[in-house]
């Protein structure tokens, strides 16, 4: 469990799993996103999500505001299914329901996974990446830290030629540029 200011970054419980399929049905959420997801594919990513957790001892948090003991999206890093040219590496992701956006918990729950990242599992460096006219998740990327070189750029190999969000814009963080 990870705990900032105003967050509990937890493992997930089976109360958390109506508020994320919800949050996965969201026009608003997933559009950049290839798909809105049916419960049943918000359950088998919840499923993934547990198991990445046991397999590799970390994974992406349910987060939970403090004030209202309400499960709000999740945060964590993960290691990426697919090939890419910047593979193997660690991936530092989030997803809030929208009613959240705009009070910096994405920025917030980010600091602590990355902190989490860099102290208790040791890594080296984290990256995170999405459709370039995500602005909202670029300015937490750049809000906590992490840079864009161009030249990282990739096409999403999960995505097909031609669909609008396989161009990826990829962004970097190493431990020593934790602020």
């Amino acid at each position: 469990m990870i705990e900032t200011e105003r967050l509990i970054l937890r493992r997930w419980r089976a109360a958390d799993r109506a508020p994320f399929a919800s949050l996965n049905a969201s026009a608003e959420v997933c559009a950049f996103l290839p798909k809105q997801l049916t419960r049943e594919e918000s359950d088998a990513l919840a499923d993934r999500i547990e198991l990445h957790f046991e397999e590799r001892g970390f994974g992406l948090f349910a987060v939970e505001r403090k004030d209202k003991s309400a499960f709000i999206g999740f945060t964590g890093l993960s290691v990426p299914r697919f090939e890419a040219p910047f593979m193997p590496a660690v991936e530092i992701g989030w997803r809030l329901d929208h009613a959240q956006w705009g009070q910096g918990f994405a920025t917030e729950a980010a600091r602590g996974a990355l902190a989490h990242g860099f102290g208790q599992l040791g890594l080296e460096e984290i990256v995170s990446f999405t459709v370039p006219m995500n602005i909202r998740s670029r300015a937490v990327m750049e809000k906590i830290g992490m840079h864009h070189d161009p030249a990282n750029d990739f096409d999403h190999p999960m995505l097909e030629p031609g669909d609008p969000l396989r161009r990826h814009v990829l962004y970097r963080i190493k431990r020593e540029e934790l602020a």
